[in-house]
């Protein structure tokens, strides 16, 4: 079974075929007619492509692409009323407010207005992600607006809600370095430095607990530390909110999204998380590649047949080769796909579903030869098993995130494949699943052209339009 319902595939576009390739074609056309199974991050992969049965909408536009909502969209005042369910790529999400230069509080009156942008918006992940769908976090609480998303958007890179107007949240989570900071630890007022890397701020909508150690309960929570930590941003959350209360156009925002007298560090937080919960990663090579892959296993006999006998889904797969083609999977990355869904290599071990992680916690190693180890998810929990874990990244679009690991210790992708071939550092918490693994110079090559093949565009994000 595929589908977590009964749909089942009509005889007629089976009996046409070999045993196996009939198989393979259910499994197509399964995918096609929009049917998804929901993985638990949780739980690891059980096929060998990757951590699901490949996502491929059937919307009547593209079978490729989640519905497209931006034409309109780019431009609310030409757009009319704008619609409620969107993909999270979705560009007229995070662009901005339309207009050019400093954004004025006519502008933002003018925004405010727009039919359709304090409406609660029905969220769809985009392909590689859309697996994913069930493990969506903070939505119930935190309802997803365009209203909101956009003030969230202009609070993030705001450096006046620092103490001296010199950080914002993307001094270290950056989306020009992947959304998270070229610098071993993260940066802060006064050029500050913390004890540990800054961890990415994608896909947050996919987890709750936030921060390597899990001590921020959801993503609100985590807006809110930075603003008041003395080595980032600096600042009393009592000041930051005056600072954004004195601005007229944040005022405006609050008062129309919140309501009157509503400028407090949780809406602040609230509106800086549904920010956050938009941006994720589109669709990437190798999720190309699991589209096509059921085509692949198929003979040219086979596919020659389905060319005859099933036009509607030969013209997908012509589609999906195409989509591949102009996004491909190197040979390398195939070897290295077959690897990381190994034994051999046990990278689902902890990098499983459709973000490639447990979101869990493990001590590999890292940092624990230091003379006073990071104690890691052990200073939260108080429990000795914890000490010196932290929890598990996501390996989409790793390669746009160095410096690795909690430490920034590690430097390429390259070494943290050296890392987890040597089984990490010995210590008496490193994790059950660290084991050295027998893997040759072109295993290790392979695996890192796969984690460069998890990379996909992130949406389109205006970040310099602030309230004046």
């Amino acid at each position: 079974r595929i589908c977590g319902d009964d749909e089942t595939i009509p005889r007629s576009r089976i009996v046409k075929f070999s045993d196996s390739a009939a198989l393979v074609l259910s499994v197509a056309f399964v995918l096609f007619a929009g049917c998804r199974q929901e993985q638990s991050a949780d739980t690891a992969p059980s096929s060998e492509i990757g951590p699901e049965s490949p996502e491929v909408d059937a919307g009547a536009d593209s079978p490729l692409e989640p519905r497209d909502t931006t034409a309109a969209d780019a431009d609310p005042a030409a757009a009319g009323s704008l619609p409620t369910r969107v993909t999270l790529t979705d560009p007229s999400l995070t662009l901005g407010i339309p207009g050019a230069g400093p954004l004025t509080t006519d502008q933002i009156r003018s925004w405010l207005a727009t039919d359709g942008v304090h409406d609660i918006l029905e969220v769809e992940l985009p392909q590689g992600l859309a697996q994913a769908a069930q493990s969506i976090t903070g939505l119930e609480e935190n309802p997803l607006t365009r209203a909101k998303i956009e003030l969230g958007r202009q609070l993030y890179f705001d450096p006046r809600l620092s103490a001296d107007g010199t950080i914002s949240c993307a001094t270290c989570h950056d989306p020009d370095h992947g959304y998270a900071a070229e610098t071993q630890f993260g940066v802060g007022i006064d050029n500050q430095t913390g004890t540990r890397n800054s961890p990415v701020a994608y896909n947050r909508i996919l987890s709750g607990p936030q921060f390597w150690d899990g001590r921020a309960a959801s993503l609100e929570e985590q807006a809110k530390g930075p603003i008041e930590n003395p080595i980032e941003m600096g600042n009393t959350h009592d000041v930051a909110v005056e600072t954004v209360a004195n601005i007229e156009g944040y005022a405006l925002q609050f008062d129309a999204i919140f309501g009157p007298d509503s400028v407090n560090i949780d809406n602040v937080a609230a509106a800086i998380a549904s920010f956050e919960r938009v941006i994720v990663t589109g669709p990437s090579p190798y999720d190309y590649y699991a589209a096509l892959k059921p085509f692949l296993d198929l003979g040219a006999d086979e596919l020659d047949d389905l060319r005859v006998n099933d036009v509607e889904l030969y013209e997908r797969y012509e589609i999906l080769r195409a989509a591949h083609e102009a996004n491909p999977l190197s040979e390398s990355a195939i070897r290295g796909l077959e690897l990381f869904f190994s034994e051999k290599a046990n990278c689902t071990a902890c990098h499983a579903g459709a973000n490639f992680t447990d979101e869990k916690y493990h001590n590999l190693g890292v940092g624990m030869d230091a003379e006073e180890p990071d104690q890691g998810r052990a200073a939260v929990t108080g429990e000795e098993k914890d000490i010196g874990a932290f929890k598990t990244p996501t390996v989409r679009n790793v390669e746009l995130t160095a410096p690795y690991m909690h430490d920034g210790s590690q430097k390429t992708l390259e070494e943290v494949v050296e890392w987890y071939a040597k089984g990490g550092h010995p210590n008496p918490h490193l994790s059950e699943k660290m084991k050295k693994l027998d893997l040759s110079e072109q295993d290790k090559a392979d695996l890192v052209a796969f984690m460069k093949g998890l990379s996909g565009p992130f949406p389109e994000v205006e970040t310099a339009r602030l309230p004046e």
